[in-house]
């Protein structure tokens, strides 16, 4: 809103008290009762208040609700195409009626209850209480509705009180799988790999930061301005993000990676034409026969996803040892041993990273380790791990391209000043990673396996050998993709197989 001037406090407190409870054309009213409103919030802080000056914030405040109320015709708070399971089913009409009724009463239903007391009620106690305080808010709005658009308003100021607000109906929606909020009016969402605009708005930076702060605490986590940004993950294993000002600098803004509940097999993804079912069988072999395997791709293009997948083939009486920035994997096995990393705290101590854990892993007699990302000298640890009798541990990178891998591999590892020349780092790499499992989002949306490479060292450079490869093309002037998942080159590792009596099952995929 438009608020400028001397006045500037005064003008806030008035909107706030007001909210958006008067329609705009009811001019005449409207300039009685906020003329009341400024005086009397004018005599209580003792401002002195010229006429003139009066008259010039009553018109001010008069054109931001009018410009307010424009704006909630076309703007909705809540998602029209988003239901959260639960809500009430109404007609379009009505939906229209509860997201006005909401977009009204929510500061004057907020303000009338305790915030901390409401917190800890249970779903009935807090019908009870919560029932004759909307009634009453509704009466002195002048607004009617029927009993189900009550209990659909009811519904959305409980996600208000005990939830995230406007993101329960998106935390709730199973086709989401990203929610990405740039500020309290830009809010975008992934479904089936496409990022599109949603129709939900927070009411303005204030009520996007205090949901973030709901839900960084609930996580055991802080944000504000000595702490202005954090990345945790919620209960329910999906990611989160947020930054505020200063660093961020128009608005406070949040991203969340959602949970995959659905458990996902190799063979869903093949169902999925992520690729086909002959590399399906390889990564099965591969995993079986304890090769060490790198995953890769950019952000976001399922690499965790994958790597849950595959590792449903290791064996259950195996020890595996998974080391995680934020835990997001879910593996089957019994024997499992979740470990996560954390951060420094506000005095910038106790932090604990990636590599302080794959160290400390190998003294718990693991007999694979998985590390959800390397992105650092965790990278020489892994390497020195899976050299010394952790055959068939696991780990995802971010590369673009499979033969992006190595060279970032080599870096990574300098960048543990080891002291260690590119020659002796390039044999590691080479004596360590067999697999380069290479996963893409598409320009359709679709996430693939373009490529699954051995990888070797030659005259002291490390390439690769694609033993499939997704070929395509792309139709002229659209993002529909045609191509095939096309064999290569036969895999190396035969004699490997040979020794968990997998030669022959390798033999059948080509």
């Amino acid at each position: 809103m438009n608020v400028t001037g001397k006045f500037d406090q005064l003008v806030r407190q008035v909107m706030q008290t007001f909210g958006f409870m008067a329609e705009p054309e009811r001019s005449d009213y409207m300039v009685i009762l906020i003329g009341e409103m400024v005086q009397q919030l004018a005599n209580k802080q003792q401002i002195e208040l010229k006429e003139t000056d009066k008259q010039e914030l009553i018109k001010q405040i008069i054109a931001d609700i009018t410009a307010a109320h424009a704006q909630l015709s076309s703007e909705i708070y809540y998602p029209k195409p988003t239901h959260k399971p639960g809500y009430p089913v109404v007609s379009a009409v009505s939906e229209e009626r509860v997201y006005k009724a909401l977009y009204r009463v929510h500061v004057s239903v907020m303000d009338a209850i305790d915030i901390k007391e409401a917190s800890s009620m249970s779903t009935d106690r807090l019908v009870v209480y919560l029932s004759p305080i909307i009634n009453r808010v509704l009466d002195e709005c002048n607004i009617q509705l029927n009993n189900v658009e009550q209990t659909l308003l009811q519904s959305m100021l409980f996600d208000e009180i005990i939830g995230f607000g406007p993101l329960e109906p998106l935390l709730a929606d199973e086709t989401v799988t990203d929610i990405l909020v740039n500020a309290p009016n830009k809010i975008y969402v992934e479904r089936s790999g496409k990022l599109q605009p949603c129709s939900i708005r927070f009411r303005d930076a204030a009520h996007l930061l205090h949901v973030i702060s709901r839900i960084v605490t609930k996580i055991g986590r802080r944000i504000d301005e000595t702490t202005p940004y954090v990345d945790a993950r919620l209960k329910d294993g999906s990611r989160v993000n947020a930054i505020i000002p200063p660093l961020a600098l128009d608005s406070p803004t949040l991203s969340i990676r959602k949970f995959n509940k659905q458990s996902i097999t190799l063979g869903k993804m093949v169902a999925q034409k992520n690729m086909s079912a002959a590399m399906a069988a390889l990564l099965s072999i591969a995993v079986r026969s304890r090769l060490n395997i790198v995953i890769s791709g950019g952000t976001g293009s399922g690499k965790t996803t994958l790597l849950n997948a595959m590792s449903r083939a290791i064996p259950h009486d195996e020890r595996i040892i998974t080391i995680e920035d934020s835990a997001e994997l879910r593996l089957q096995q019994e024997h499992v041993v979740r470990l996560e990393t954390r951060h420094a705290n506000i005095e910038g101590l106790g932090a604990v990273t990636e590599r302080d854990l794959v160290k400390n892993s190998l003294r718990m007699r693991p007999d694979r380790i998985i590390v959800g990302e390397v992105r650092g000298p965790e990278a020489f640890d892994m390497l020195q791990a899976m050299n010394t009798g952790h055959d068939g541990s696991m780990c995802t990178i971010h590369a673009n391209k499979p033969i992006e891998v190595p060279t970032r591999l080599v870096n990574m590892v300098t960048m543990a000043n080891i002291g260690m020349s590119t020659e002796s780092i390039i044999q590691q790499v080479a004596s360590s990673i067999i697999l380069i499992v290479q996963i893409n989002r598409m320009q359709d949306g679709k996430r693939r396996v373009i490529a699954i490479s051995e990888i070797e060292e030659e005259n002291a450079k490390l390439k690769l050998r694609n033993l499939f490869e997704f070929k395509y093309t792309m139709k002229e002037g659209t993002t529909e993709i045609m191509g095939e998942f096309v064999p290569g080159v036969k895999p190396l590792f035969t004699e490997r197989a040979a020794q968990f009596g997998l030669d022959k099952a390798l033999e059948e995929v080509y």
